[in-house]
């Protein structure tokens, strides 16, 4: 039996976190006890043991930390506090989940890498892309059929203006493309025209292996869908999720659909979305005392393309030439 807290009660948390793990205690009931939720608003701390079954409420963390003998915790905390808390938590040898981007700036991210290194402390961080059914399955099959040329997501989003959208969210994508072709050996960005609500990318990569890719960054495009495309020599795998009015994935070989897997009616969406299987990645991890992945010097990578290209990008802006 091992003992989790939470810390962070807001809504990604609820959705991401204290959903999935709920669903896990319920079906593995001898595995895992729910023993903390915290959050400054001690009323969402409560809502998460009344909801989905934490023992004990807290609003302060080193409360928690201190009273609660804990195996493993989560953390789901504003951008400007990840860096801070996940350290504090590696120090204390608390295996633990951190949320991307790491920090809310390079030094913040590179000082909890080394805080990784230094303290060995089992790590792993919540990109739940990696842990899509739909996206694992492409990935399955796409390796049976030939070896790849080409992946591409396509990020559209709904008024999504925050100046910060390249680095703390797209990150996702890049991580995606990491995940599925490997480590990037080049990157660049090209800034579309400005004129309209917000800025829209293009960001081209490189992989160790040469595989090309590619990521639209289309955060007002007027509606909520990812898209992933993995193609090669007389194949192509198209993947809609975690968003998209149709989510599931298609097979295409020799010009014909030879597989296809649509989500059906009321899938659970922590099932969907990847959570549920990140979830229970974490726990078996520190059930078994193993490493968790991915790791934060797995992640790490991706999130200091994203904050380079983002500076690249405001360069380009304001010099009026983008593309570098």
């Amino acid at each position: 039996m091992i003992r989790l807290g939470l810390i962070g009660c807001g809504e990604h948390s609820e959705n991401g976190h204290a959903i999935p793990l709920a669903r896990y205690t319920a079906a593995h009931p001898a595995e895992i006890e729910l023993a903390a939720a915290c959050d400054l608003r001690m009323e969402r701390a409560k809502h998460f043991c009344r909801q989905y079954g934490f023992a004990s409420a807290y609003n302060d963390v080193d409360a928690m930390l201190t009273r609660e003998k804990l195996d493993g915790c989560i953390a789901v905390v504003p951008v400007e506090r990840i860096s801070h808390l996940g350290i504090k938590l590696l120090s204390l040898g608390i295996p633990c989940v951190v949320e991307k981007p790491l920090g809310a700036s390079l030094p913040e991210a590179k000082a909890l890498l080394e805080a990784a290194k230094a303290t060995r402390t089992p790590n792993m961080v919540s990109v739940n892309r990696r842990f899509m059914p739909f996206l694992n399955h492409a990935i399955e099959w796409t390796r049976t059929v030939g070896a790849l040329r080409y992946v591409r997501c396509t990020l559209t989003r709904h008024l999504r203006c925050e100046s910060e959208f390249l680095w703390t969210t797209a990150v996702h994508a890049v991580d995606a493309l990491r995940y599925i072709a490997g480590p990037v050996a080049d990157a660049r960005i090209l800034t579309l025209n400005s004129s309209g609500l917000t800025s829209w990318h293009v960001i081209d990569l490189r992989h160790e292996n040469d595989v090309a890719g590619r990521i639209d960054i289309l955060p007002t495009a007027g509606m909520l869908e990812e898209t992933y495309e993995l193609i090669g020599e007389g194949f192509r795998a198209l993947v809609t999720s975690p968003f998209g009015p149709r989510r599931g994935w298609h097979g295409f070989e020799d010009n014909r659909l030879v597989l296809e897997e649509v989500a059906p009616e009321g899938c659970d969406e922590d099932v969907l979305n990847g959570f549920h299987d990140e979830a229970a990645n974490f726990v078996r991890a520190v059930a078994s005392k193993t490493l968790p992945s991915p790791s934060i010097e797995d992640v790490f990578p991706s999130v200091e393309l994203c904050l380079r290209l983002a500076k690249t990008a405001e360069r380009g802006k304001r010099s009026k030439n983008c593309f570098h």
